[in-house]
This record gives structure tokens, sequence and C-alpha cells, in this order.
């Protein structure tokens, strides 16, 4: 039985994908800054504590009644065709251009922000192993494979494995999340106690340095890799969960209830995904942060990466780059068909 969104779910998570994806922006742009400006780590910190289990669990949340059927194939198909054409752009470009270190050129190494179209189309295809158990039971076992996975003897990174599995449990949420109940929940007084813990956290954070290694919060990589053989590593994800899910659960403080400019840019966050590492990795191929030498001149940076955010959700960019962002499959399933001998 297929689910339908609420008009008020579906403009409050569009909302939020909109902030998400300005906060998605405003880290990758500092991210060549982290490392000599304190300031700038602490913020990229604190978006790495919400920014990916919200954005996954907005993901979930959109794929309600659209994961089996013509309609799951298809996105799939879809979500496939945008992983191998911008595998291969960005891939190029790297070759040629950007030239990032440590970057391994493969269809089974996904680019930078790319992994995120092959956890996509996982997640799908394992919430559809898990159809038959209830929905405690989808995130039971998800938790539970999200911490084993860091025990495979192998690299984290390869086919996004790890983020697929350590991230699993948030896109359980969002496709099981009732707006309803959550609005109930989620009262006045409750928003603006989550809005100002949400900006504590970022304050202690910023004063103390108190923020779990990167590796952590990336997910993308083994205990082995984060170098944490021990057999109770597990218990180290367990505590990276609680403190994702709070520091979650506060930015949800932060985002309106009513439609707005922020509910029309949510429609077209999916352009600013694919398209701002283009931008950005430019940006540091030029040489341009290396004149960025004090922290006043980050400013700039920062409302740069905003400003591209919106620039990127406007019409007009979805006009001229639909056919690459969201590339036809109808020929793919065409051609299915006649190889199945169906009509």
């Amino acid at each position: 039985m297929e689910k339908t969104l609420p008009k008020q779910g579906e403009t409050y998570f569009l909302n939020l994908r909109f902030l998400l994806i300005l906060t998605v922006c405003i880290a990758n742009a500092i991210e060549p800054l982290i490392a000599r400006m304190g300031g700038l780590h602490a913020l990229y910190s604190w978006i790495y504590t919400f920014h990916i289990p919200l954005f996954v669990l907005v993901t979930g949340y959109f794929s309600k009644g659209g994961l089996d059927g013509p309609d799951g194939r298809k996105t799939l198909l879809q979500i496939g065709m945008q992983y191998v054409i911008f595998q291969s752009l960005y891939s190029f470009l790297d070759i040629t251009l950007f030239r990032v270190p440590n970057i391994r050129h493969s269809f089974f190494a996904p680019y930078l922000l790319l992994w995120f179209l092959v956890s996509h189309m996982g997640w799908r295809l394992l919430m559809l192993g898990m159809r038959r158990l209830p929905p405690a039971g989808r995130f039971a076992v998800a938790a539970a494979l999200g911490i084993m996975v860091g025990y495979l003897p192998l690299d984290g990174a390869w086919l996004s494995i790890s983020r697929t599995f350590v991230y699993l449990p948030f896109y359980v949420i969002g496709y099981h999340v009732s707006f309803d109940a959550f609005m109930r929940f989620f009262t006045l007084k409750k928003r603006f106690v989550a809005a100002a813990a949400s900006a504590l956290l970022l304050i202690v954070i910023a004063l103390t340095g108190l923020a779990p290694p990167s590796g952590w919060l990336y997910g993308s990589m083994t205990y082995m890799q984060l170098g944490h053989p021990e057999w109770y590593a597990g218990a180290y994800r367990l505590a990276m969960y609680g403190l994702q899910i709070c520091s979650a659960a506060a930015f949800l403080g932060w985002v309106p209830f009513r439609q707005g400019l922020l509910t029309d840019l949510g429609r077209r966050t999916l352009y600013v995904f694919l398209l701002h590492g283009l931008i950005i990795r430019l940006a540091a191929a030029s040489g341009l942060y290396g004149f960025i030498l004090h922290p006043a001149a980050a400013v700039p940076v920062v409302a740069g990466a905003a400003l591209l955010a919106f620039a990127l959700a406007q019409p007009a960019v979805k006009k001229a780059a639909r056919p690459v962002i969201e590339p036809p499959v109808t020929w793919i399933l065409r051609l299915e068909r006649m190889a199945f001998g169906k009509p």
C-alpha cells in the first residue's frame, strides 16, 4: 500500500532539504581552509554532526510510496544514470584540471560527494529486502548493520559500502516517520529549545575544540581504517549515532513549517548537489584559496557558498541542466520490455 505525503509535511521537509544543501555547500566550500582556521573547523564539524544523517532522513521521507513498482525501477535507473554521468564527468575533470590528492578514478570508488548516489540506490534496495519486517524491526536491523559494517576487512569507500550501512538507520527513520505525530510533539516551545541547543553545540565546539574526528563524522571508513581494530569499536559507532541523533533533532528547531521561498528552492536541491562541487573544485584548482590568509577573508567564502546554493536552485538552472541531472530512462525501460517480449 503506497504512502502519501501530507502537504504540510512535504513543505516542512522541502524547507529542511534546502537548509541542508545550504550547509553542504558551505561545508564543502570551507573544507580547504579548516586545517588553518579554527573557527571554520568548528563550523565544519558542527555541520557534519547533523547534515548527512538529516539528508538521508529526508531522502527516506520522500521515498514513501515510490520504492517498488514502475516508479521505483525508474528512480533506480535514473540514479544509476546520474552516477555514471557525473562519475565520468568529475573523474575526467579531476584528471585534467582538479587533481585532488588521493583520488582513485573508478566506478567502484565514488568521486567525493557522488557516494550519496550509490548509497541511495543501496538504501532503496535494502528497504525492499526488509519489506516483511515491521518498522521497529527494520530500524533494529539497520542499526545492527550500521555497527557491524565497521568490522569488515575492506576499504569502506568501495562502492560506498560503509556509508550505505552506517546511514541506513536514518533512511529507515525518514521512511517511517509520521509527520502528524512529529508536528504534535514538536511544539513551538520545543522548537525554540532545540534551536538553542543546536546553537549551543556550535558554541561548545568552537570554544573547546571538542569534536569527533572527521573520519567518524564521515562514516566512510571501517574501524580498522579509523585506527580502532578493537572488538568493542562498535560502541564508538553507537555513541556517534547518539551524537548525530541529538544534533539532528536540535537542528530541526531551525526549520520553518510554513511554505515560502525555501519550499520552492527545496524542490531543486538535486541540481545544487550535483553541480556545486564542480564550481568549488574549480575554485580550489584556480589557487583562489591560497589568497585567503585571515579568518575575516573567509567570510566571503561562506557568503559565496550560500549564494551558490541559491543560484543553482533557480528554475533557469533546472531548465538548462535537466537532461543531465534528470536523464530520461524511458528508453531503457522500453529496451527491457522488448528484450523480455513485453508489450
